[in-house]
Formats: C-alpha cells, structure tokens, sequence
C-alpha cells in the first residue's frame, strides 16, 4: 500500500496520521523486531488517482446514482495464468481462455462503490451466461438495479440483452464510449485494484473454484475493510448498509501534550481517553491472506 492508503487504514484503526507523516517514517530504517529480525521497508507511491468526474459517461445520456442499487456497472476482464499471454501476434500469441487464462465478469454498485458480485469462466462467455450471472447477483442482492451501465462488447450490445433489461424493469443500458478508456471507469477501477493487489500478487490457479474463492475473499474484503477515497475514507459496505465509519468514531491520542482541542489528520475526531496513551498495533489478515490486511488498534495495558 501507498502512503494515502496506510493513513487512510490507519484512521479506521483510530490512530490519524497525516500522509506526509507516513511518507517520512516509511523512509526511516526499519525498526529492530524484539525477535531479532528486521521489519522489511515498504515503497512509497503517491495517492491514487481520484476517480474523474465523468465516471458515467455514455454516449446516449449521463445517469448519477442518487442511493444504493440505483446504478450498476458491469464489466468483464481478462487474467491470465502464470506467464500471461505472451505477445498478440502468432506464432508467439496464446489464445485467451483456460489453461492460458481466465474470463471474470464483475459487477458494481455505483452509490456505493460495493462489489456485488464476481464470477470466472473458462473462456470468453456468451450473453446468455453474463445474464444468467447478473440474475444470481439480483437474486443475492433482493434488489433490480434501475440502470446496468456496460459497454458495447457483445455480451452487452445484443437485442437478447437489452430484452433481458426490459423484462427486469431495468432501462435500457446506457453504454460506454465506443474504445474510450474512462467512459466506465468504476468498474475500470475496481477491476485495476483487483488486479494490482490480488491477481499480480498471487499465484493464480488453475482450478476455477480455488480461484472463484480468492475472488470471493478479495470481494468480502474490499466491501469491509478497505477504505475507498471517493466514499471520503468509508468503507463500501459502511455506505451501502448505512453504518457509521470507523474514522468518525473518537481517536488514539499518542502525543502526551497534544491539546484536546487541537484538530488531527483529517477526518477530524475527538480523543478518547487521554492524550499519550499507550498502544499496540495489530495486524490480522481475511482468511490468513497476507495481502488483505485489517488494521487495529490495542490499547496496552
């Protein structure tokens, strides 16, 4: 993770840090392990990009989410298995389908930025199969979205798709620009953050169910735990189920002579307790997957 990421983690937590604060101690020499070892340094990256401001752009109209399962994005991504896809031209291009690679189809909900849900196929599916996924994610969700934004791949772009809609209640499907990058950019970016901190980092398997369920466990963990800049630090399922943040609730003070008065890092919070309490930081990770961390803080006693 960035700088802006580990502040915004760290916040949750009840610890608030400014990004300039962690850029400067993630540049410090690691502290030495009370078991004899060094902690490894992480890089630095800068914040991410903030989602632009045409996240719905379509070439008929423009739709804005006003509350949850108003708007869905759905999109399909391709991620290759071990070496990748090698190059585009024969002799040296593989074909882009299992055991070279596989097919994930994703879909979002806009307001909130939840993903709804994920599923893989073997090989590039047909419409009746992308219909047949987005009716299981209706079925989860006991909720019809109004819009499904997509683009003009032919899963999408089909009179069997757009009937699929009408018989739904759902209005025909504005869809992206034809080859711009950024007209379903959302979707884009959820399916980029997938890629960079799930599927460029583990071994991706050759079973379609062991790698449905690192999809599923990526999910679960995105919607809880991972704060979202565009959602001002909330959570996805904090935002689609109504909860209270986590950074809004009363801070960890660990500076003796902070004044209580004096704000912190934003999102500002009151202290709880007493300013220079001490405290551990613990470190879990979803289902002992070490690159979906939870953050939080202990107390020491």
């Amino acid at each position: 993770m960035g700088k802006v990421k580990i502040a915004e983690m760290l916040s949750r937590a009840g610890l608030h840090l400014g990004k300039t604060t962690v850029g400067r101690i993630l540049k410090e020499n690691p502290a030495a392990d009370p078991n004899g070892e060094e902690t490894p340094t992480s890089a630095v990256d800068e914040r991410e990009e903030p989602s632009r401001k045409s996240d719905t752009s379509e070439t008929e109209r423009i739709v804005t989410a006003k509350y949850r399962n108003h708007v869905w994005h759905v999109d399909l991504t391709v991620v290759p298995i071990l070496g990748g896809f090698w190059t585009t031209w024969l002799p040296f291009a593989l074909p882009q389908c299992w055991p070279f690679g596989w097919w994930v189809a994703v879909v979002l909900d806009h307001h909130s930025r939840r993903c709804m849900g994920v599923t893989v196929f073997n090989k590039q599916p047909t419409s009746e199969q992308v219909r047949a996924f987005l009716g299981r994610e209706i079925h989860n969700a006991d909720a019809t979205p109004k819009y499904i934004i997509c683009d003009k791949d032919p899963q999408f772009w089909c009179e069997g798709f757009r009937r699929w809609c009408k018989r739904r209640g759902i209005e025909p499907p504005p869809y992206g620009a034809v080859g711009k990058h950024g007209s379903i950019s959302v979707v884009e970016r959820f399916i980029k953050t997938l890629k960079d901190e799930t599927t460029r980092i583990i071994l991706v398997p050759f079973r379609r169910e062991a790698f449905r369920r690192e999809l599923i466990l990526f999910r679960d963990w995105y919607n809880e735990h991972r704060p979202h800049m565009t959602l001002e630090d909330k959570t996805p399922n904090e935002v689609y189920f109504k909860r209270r943040e986590a950074n809004a609730k009363p801070r960890i003070e660990p500076r003796e002579h902070w004044p209580r008065g004096s704000p912190c890092a934003k999102p500002q919070t009151l202290v709880a307790g007493k300013p220079g309490d001490r405290f551990t930081l613990q470190v879990d990770f979803h289902e002992g997957r070490r690159y979906l961390p939870i953050v939080a803080l202990k107390r020491a006693a």
